[in-house]
């Protein structure tokens, strides 16, 4: 990739907050070997415009993987993800998701692969609501609040049990016991069905411990999913294919930089080099 290109650095404001010290010399950097356009948006709406407005300029983004994961989900609503390249250097805490792609996460090393690098096509998912993931998606446990011993989970009893408290708030009572502490949430297994390329891997009456689906190359992704097992550890079930369709109980998702839902159906499908991205030659 020539060096000549001229670029357009967008410095995402978390990164200037974090570590000023190296967005400088990123900058430093990218403007030795280039000629550089530096942009310092200070919210969402200033990032796309930024990004709408680029015109033939190579862009670079100088921020964590929320970063990241905010300009290629804008190309991707714009359409013109399939016709650019981006290049990244990472600044911040959050970069698991640049390291996993094979961005160098060193500012001096990264900002030179901007420079130097080539352009390399990967895969990505893509969702039926039009939201993109980089890296692997992950469905945890769910969550469940125990109930104390005693106590039940029939609303009627509930609102009897709170008609009660009400009226001994109308009459002298002995002095109450501290409150004990709050029920700590744990982890329970989900009951999800996920089909692969319209075959079901497992079905509702399965428990699952987790759930995950990260893209693996040759425009397919890689299914991993963990059974809920008694004793001994139950094998998890493995597939590829390009399209995953996960359904059930409401469910909430891991996936780059944050977590969504929470959702009872939802479908991703693998873009075959859907993201180009400069990393490092060799």
């Amino acid at each position: 990739m020539a060096t000549s290109d001229p670029l357009l650095v967008v410095i995402d404001p978390v990164a200037r907050q974090t570590d000023g010290e190296a967005v400088r010399i990123a900058k430093d950097v990218l403007s030795a070997g280039a000629a550089t356009k530096v942009c310092l948006p200070d919210g969402p709406e200033e990032f796309a415009r930024a990004l709408a407005r680029r015109g033939s300029r190579r862009l670079v983004v100088v921020g964590d993987d929320g970063a990241l994961v905010r300009a290629v989900s804008l190309l991707h609503r714009q359409r013109e993800l399939a016709g650019c390249v981006l290049s990244m250097v990472p600044v911040g805490s959050a970069l698991s998701v640049a390291r996993s792609l094979g961005v160098p996460t060193g500012t001096v090393a990264a900002a030179r692969t901007v420079l130097d690098g080539a352009p390399r096509r990967l895969d990505l998912l893509v969702d039926d609501s039009d939201g993109v993931v980089l890296g692997a998606l992950r469905i945890p446990p769910v969550l469940a609040f125990p109930v104390p011993e005693g106590a039940s989970a029939d609303p009627a009893h509930h609102w009897l049990r709170t008609c009660q408290s009400f009226v001994r708030t109308l009459v002298p009572t002995r002095p109450h016991r501290a409150p004990s502490a709050p029920a700590t949430p744990r982890q329970g297994p989900s009951r999800l069905r996920v089909e692969v390329d319209g075959v079901t891997l497992v079905d509702l009456d399965q428990p699952v411990e987790a759930v995950s689906v990260a893209p693996d190359g040759a425009g397919v992704a890689a299914v991993e999913v963990r059974p809920s097992s008694v004793g001994a550890e139950a094998a998890p079930l493995l597939a590829r294919g390009r399209r995953v369709t996960v359904s059930g109980a409401d469910f909430r998702y891991r996936a780059d930089a944050g977590v969504a839902g929470p959702v009872r159906r939802r479908t991703w499908t693998v873009w075959e080099e859907g993201l180009g991205l400069t990393l490092p030659v060799g």
